[in-house]
């Protein structure tokens, strides 16, 4: 995975110090955002429904709060893991109760591709190919998981985003996925989201059925929201380690 530098920075590991992307917690704020139908925080999660509710109305979809909704907003291209997500939620929605929402654009076949998805669930997939930051934050809002099959992800931004607002994330166990998401463990009750490390569609689909399944455990879920949302994923906190990192150089 290292694109041919695989030896250099093994080589040179004990120069290398890795820090996250920084969230703009000002901005994407879900207790204080004007595009939110109804704001809420950690301590308010029982009106978040109302934010899925509305977003379900706002993309045609039956209201249902008891359906969990899977969501991406993504760039539609090889990098974003857009070839094995497409069969995974095919087959999830030929087979399961769920809905799906996808914000983004890119390459003329995928987006052509989850466009056929979209014609053929109109009850249970919304496809929006554009791009718009308030529709996306809806959907951070209004949806339980998010997904990420990233093919290489140095860092990534939306899934820190995703947990900010209380939505699940399922990622690939890559660069910066798997930095900043744990995995759910049953036995100990910890995690903040869910994830898989091979990059073919049965495994992450079988992630995704496994999501599914804790999603009905809403005691388990709601513990699981509030750890997500309780992650510091601010500039200021990688501005510190970035500030460390100067001094330790002094």
């Amino acid at each position: 995975g290292g694109f041919g530098l695989d030896g250099l920075l093994h080589a040179r590991l004990s120069r290398l110090v890795g820090i996250l992307n920084g969230v703009d917690v000002s901005r994407w704020n879900p207790a204080t955002s004007a595009h939110l139908p109804q704001p809420f925080d950690v301590e308010s999660l029982e009106k978040r429904v109302e934010n899925k509710l509305a977003l379900q109305a706002e993309l045609g979809l039956p209201q249902d709060a008891s359906v969990p909704i899977v969501a991406a907003v993504m760039r539609l291209v090889d990098q974003k893991g857009t070839d094995i997500l497409h069969p995974a939620i095919r087959h999830m929605l030929e087979h399961t109760d769920m809905q799906f929402v996808l914000l983004g654009t890119g390459q003329y076949e995928y987006e052509q591709a989850f466009w056929w998805i979209g014609r053929d669930f109109p009850e249970k997939a919304a496809i929006k190919l554009m791009f718009s930051e308030p529709l996306s934050e809806r959907i951070y809002a209004g949806s339980d998981m998010f997904v990420m099959p990233s093919l290489f992800e140095p860092c990534g931004i939306g899934q820190m985003i995703a947990m900010r607002y209380g939505t699940i994330p399922i990622v690939r166990e890559v660069g910066g996925l798997r930095d900043t998401v744990q995995p759910y463990n049953r036995y100990t009750d910890e995690g903040t989201g869910f994830s898989f490390a091979n990059y073919n569609a049965h495994e992450m689909l079988f992630t995704i059925e496994a999501a599914a399944n804790y999603y009905h455990d809403k005691e388990l879920w709601t513990r699981m929201m509030r750890r997500a949302m309780a992650k510091d994923f601010s500039w200021k906190a990688s501005a510190q380690k970035y500030l460390s990192l100067y001094d330790s150089l002094l």
